[in-house]
């Protein structure tokens, strides 16, 4: 199910990254789908994003493509993550940490199981945006609440 257009958020702040954390909860990557470009300081993930803005009660539900990059990245680590070729990560929360000299600081991905990823930048700059078609899906997120 093809469509134009798609999701596109930028984040400047605490503020900002909060909305595209919600944006992307529940997406799923897969270790080899994320990227540390040293030379170019940026970090990205490519993930197959639930689309939370289109979900009703029933099916179908919806994901697409989406690339979460960061620009102004100064390293990168890890905590409890496979990183295995079949392993698939739900991606649950993104949130920005401030360090003792603004605007610096660590975005912080955390993962279903308790896998986390810290990322220093010099300053938060992030972008998503929904990269391809999308498709529907009969599984909804569930993480054991009900309203």
């Amino acid at each position: 199910m093809a469509e134009t257009g798609g999701l596109r958020l930028l984040a400047d702040d605490a503020e900002g990254l909060s909305l595209m954390a919600a944006a992307v909860q529940d997406a799923l990557v897969r270790p080899q789908d994320m990227a540390f470009n040293r030379r170019a300081r940026s970090f990205g993930l490519e993930v197959s994003r639930f689309q939370w803005e289109r979900a009703g009660r029933r099916p179908p539900y919806f994901r697409s493509r989406a690339i979460l990059a960061l620009s102004g990245v100064l390293n990168v680590r890890s905590q409890a993550l496979p990183r295995g070729v079949d392993d698939v990560l739900s991606l649950l929360d993104v949130r920005f940490h401030p360090g003792a000299e603004a605007p610096a600081g660590e975005v912080e991905l955390a993962f279903a199981g308790g896998g986390r990823l810290m990322v220093q930048v010099e300053c938060l700059e992030a972008t998503l945006h929904d990269t391809g078609p999308v498709w529907p899906t009969r599984k909804k997120p569930d993480h054991g609440t009900r309203p």
